[in-house]
């Protein structure tokens, strides 16, 4: 064990183990930054040989649902983080109660089920997309009839890269998402992860004590107003155990089929713009406790407004462009922040473009491997089955400014599938 105390705070330094809650390619990384620093890490998965596990001292294969797999992980461990917030937060509160888990199961709690965090979101007076939960048919209705067509209709739990949504444009698309709903998505694989109703102490800290009107935090579904959006942005933020809080530049987001294609940093809009996210989202990880990173996933309007559309407590997507053009990646960040280290500048060095390479890239890019230039950044994951739309790495063009990496991205013949 090495705690030191700091400010009246635990201190975790270099040469301390590090537990991770997941072995995909966000605990890979985090792994191998921590590597350089000097720590240990213990990986708890369910994949033999996962993408963090192939870095990491140790993987335990296990459920994330298994508590005695949890408990062991623990006793190898000076501190347990999570890298994607799927994990069960049930096991991750009972991780709290008798080891070092910094950021803890409440956060992990609201992020997971949309209403929950959008009701927490809109009582810290943060602007989100105007929103109604729904339980029923009824009252998916009658929040269409209130929203206005379109309107978007998101499953509370689970669903991601456009999974468990759907672009309503009338009442009888609505009628048909709730049957589609009914049939596929009801059922464990859908309800609260952690399997048990939250206390009202737990609520409070993060909704101020209330609800929304009319909402119910364990609502099913949730109806979102359609926004006509000129860009999609996302600001990564870290806060320490001690409160520190720095943010990432922001990342300008073109997805494509729901699923990230590229971020463009800096972001192409005003400085106006760059400093409003940036503030919104210190102003989350600091009203919601964050301890470690937040990612703030935002809508700019035609006319200048930023809306909250997501949260993820973890390094994300958006932010592995820091990896190579920031003095601190997220994931080193992520460290310092749950070790209660003092944060590291996020100042960017160079303009970039980050690329995913999905499972239909793989083959392109390895292709294309004996030829790049020297300024493209390559990251695989160690994945094994490279399936279409699997995340299997991402790349990164470095250049003088971002329209100078979009052109030489498409020149490059790797994504001719996704323009």
């Amino acid at each position: 064990m090495n705690p030191v105390s700091n400010q009246n705070q635990s201190v975790i330094l270099p040469g301390a183990t590090v537990g991770i809650l997941g072995g995909g390619q966000l605990g890979r990384m985090i792994a191998l930054e921590g590597r350089k620093m000097g720590y240990r890490f213990v990986t708890l998965d369910p994949t033999p040989d996962s993408p963090c596990g192939q870095v990491s001292d140790t993987q335990i294969v296990a459920s994330f649902t298994d508590v005695a797999a949890a408990q062991r992980l623990a006793e190898q461990c000076d501190v347990i983080t999570y890298e994607f917030e799927n994990v069960d937060a049930e096991v991750a509160r009972i991780l709290e109660t008798h080891s070092n888990v910094p950021q803890g199961s409440r956060l992990l709690r609201t992020t997971q089920h949309r209403v929950r965090e959008k009701s927490a979101l809109q009582a810290h007076g943060i602007p989100v997309t105007p929103f109604l939960p729904a339980a029923s048919l009824d009252e998916l209705l009658r929040a269409c009839r209130e929203l206005g067509f379109p309107c978007v209709l998101k499953t509370s739990t689970g669903g991601y890269d456009g999974k468990g949504q759907w672009l309503l444009h009338n009442l009888e698309e609505a009628q048909l998402a709730w049957e589609e709903f009914s049939s596929k998505w009801t059922g464990p694989e859908h309800s609260d992860l952690s399997q048990r109703s939250p206390s009202a102490a737990d609520e409070s800290i993060h909704t101020g004590g209330k609800d929304a009107p009319g909402n119910s935090l364990d609502a099913p579904l949730v109806v979102e107003k359609f926004i006509s959006f000129t860009k999609e942005l996302s600001v990564v933020v870290a806060r320490s155990v001690r409160g520190e809080v720095k943010s990432f530049p922001v990342a300008e987001n073109i997805h494509v089929h729901h699923i990230l294609h590229q971020s463009i940093v800096p972001a192409r809009t005003t400085l106006e713009i760059e400093l409003e996210a940036r503030s919104i989202a210190q102003r989350i990880a600091t009203q919601l406790n964050v301890v470690g990173l937040i990612a703030v996933e935002m809508f700019l309007t035609p006319d200048g407004q930023i809306f909250v559309n997501e949260l993820a407590p973890r390094p994300h997507n958006s932010g592995h462009f820091t990896y190579d053009v920031c003095e601190t990646s997220q994931f080193e960040q992520h460290l310092r922040a749950i070790c209660n280290l003092p944060l590291g500048s996020a100042k960017l060095l160079t303009p970039v473009v980050m690329v995913n390479v999905l499972g239909q890239h793989v083959q392109p890019l390895l292709q294309a491997v004996p030829n790049l230039p020297d300024n493209v950044k390559i990251h695989l994951y160690g994945k094994k089955d490279a399936k279409p739309g699997r995340k299997m790495g991402h790349v990164c063009i470095l250049a003088e400014d971002v329209e100078q990496a979009l052109t030489q991205a498409d020149s490059l013949g790797i994504w001719e599938m996704e323009n």
